[in-house]
């Protein structure tokens, strides 16, 4: 007896993705208000004799020792910061996610890629956004040209579906873009996106085809739609960076074949998306050590660890509140290391705003850059520049103690051969550090002020 589909709707929150049976002025899982949408379901109800077949089809549970090693073949994209991010190269059947703002370079980014393997491999390019002739004018622009390369401008997911048999690789741009006829809510709702994203989810292992999804994002930078589309994915990539700015930044999210913290940078061309390798250009500035409020501190990102310099602007507030602005560093983060300068260091802040940012816009969220944003505060407040080959990291807890970090000999090493003559570390590091003592001046501490006495900043009780 086949199955009978029974047509209904739900009212769904276009901001997470919460379902409910009936509209609600407020979201209850993300509290937004007047977000949730009706949109039009088809339940499909099975006879007891197919659910017994699927029963009978269901696979069995094994014991973890009778379970195979599945083997993961990479491919190599064409662009090394690329392959970097994802952890080495595609994996093929894996399904990868790119976000970014409007004009940041996603489809540009991805053009290439798929040039470069349709030399050796099928690539079908789904256009849902732009016609064919505007991607072959985009082609051209960069030089790109292959007869393995096919292009298709089509919205509906099932007629995408026919025409991905035999490819190897396919990009969707976007996915906020298709809709499929199962649904009857329009392209880009959040139903419309999770049922999208789970189609192609099941082509891709049924298939093994390896899916490049472009996203959308919000206007707080996040992906738009339900959270659900990036828990199906593989990889979850973000393409950040200013638009004026030729130098943008690939950051990975979310990986299940390699590490989730990978960071590339890219230098956008006339010829399009190239590597960089050399990151002394965009995170390290060539006035640093003539003006105060500069410090550098080596910050590891995945398996990378580049120097990043942090600048801080200290001016008389005019107004009876004094205000705080960060730009790559957590404000909150940048409130409590105030607050531990002015309490154990005697460094007022109190009528003075504070403006910090880490040099090439990338986000410092780990610890180890807290000694470094100390440092750089209090340069600023003394007008006391730091020596421009100095560098500084450790983690700064409440009393005013520096903590061990992770990662301390790598970060050591980063400096030494990127020129630095002098490395402030933690005093619990020094143990694994000390392998560099003769090539390198390592200066242990204990607490932020035999940090700020090291620098010459201020004299200290500590």
């Amino acid at each position: 007896m086949a199955k009978t589909k029974t047509p209904t709707s739900q009212f769904v929150c276009s901001e997470c993705g919460y379902t409910a049976p009936k509209w609600l002025g407020k979201c209850p899982d993300c509290g937004n208000f007047n977000t949730m949408q009706e949109e039009l379901v088809r339940v499909e109800t099975a006879t007891p004799a197919a659910r017994s077949g699927v029963a009978q089809m269901k696979a069995r549970a094994l014991p973890l020792s009778k379970i195979g090693y599945e083997r993961f073949d990479r491919v190599p994209s064409g662009i090394d910061e690329f392959d970097t991010v994802l952890g080495g190269g595609i994996v093929r059947g894996s399904l990868v996610l790119l976000g970014g703002d409007p004009g940041i370079g996603k489809s540009t980014l991805l053009t290439q890629v798929s040039a470069h393997l349709a030399k050796t491999h099928k690539v079908l390019y789904v256009s849902a956004e732009e016609s064919c002739s505007q991607v072959k004018m985009r082609c051209d622009r960069l030089g790109l040209n292959s007869d393995n390369l096919f292009l298709l401008n089509e919205t509906c997911l099932e007629d995408i579906e026919a025409d991905v048999d035999g490819n190897e690789f396919v990009v969707i741009d976007s996915i906020q873009a298709v809709y499929t006829e199962a649904m009857s809510s329009a392209a880009g709702s959040v139903g419309q996106v999770r049922e999208c994203a789970s189609k192609l989810m099941r082509i891709a292992k049924s298939k093994n085809i390896t899916f490049f999804i472009i996203g959308h994002v919000t206007k707080e930078g996040a992906l738009a739609g339900p959270k659900v589309l990036e828990h199906i994915m593989d990889t979850v990539l973000y393409f950040e960076g200013h638009q004026e700015d030729n130098f943008k930044l690939l950051r990975a999210v979310k990986n299940r074949f390699g590490s989730a913290q990978e960071v590339g940078v890219f230098e956008m061309t006339d010829e399009g998306v190239k590597s960089v390798r050399d990151y002394s250009e965009l995170f390290l500035s060539e006035s640093r050590g003539v003006a105060a409020g500069s410090a550098v501190t080596p910050s590891e990102s995945g398996n990378r660890c580049m120097n990043v310099e942090i600048q801080t602007l200290i001016s008389k507030t005019a107004f009876g509140m004094p205000r705080r602005m960060s730009l790559g560093v957590d404000y909150n983060k940048l409130v409590v290391l105030i607050a531990v300068l002015e309490k154990r260091c005697g460094i007022p802040f109190f009528a003075s705003d504070v403006y910090i940012n880490a040099m090439g816009g990338i986000k410092l969220n780990e610890p180890s850059v807290d000694l470094a944003i100390c440092a750089s505060l209090a340069s600023s407040a003394t007008d006391i520049p730091i020596d421009k080959y100095t560098a500084v990291f450790g983690e700064v807890g409440l009393t005013g103690e520096i903590r061990a970090v992770t990662y301390a000999d790598k970060r050591v090493n980063e400096c030494l051969k990127t020129g630095f003559k002098r490395v402030i570390l933690p005093e619990k590091n020094m143990k694994s550090c000390e392998k560099y003592k003769n090539k390198i001046e390592l200066v242990p501490v204990r607490y932020v002020g035999q940090m700020l006495k090291a620098l010459s900043l201020r004299p200290t009780q500590n």
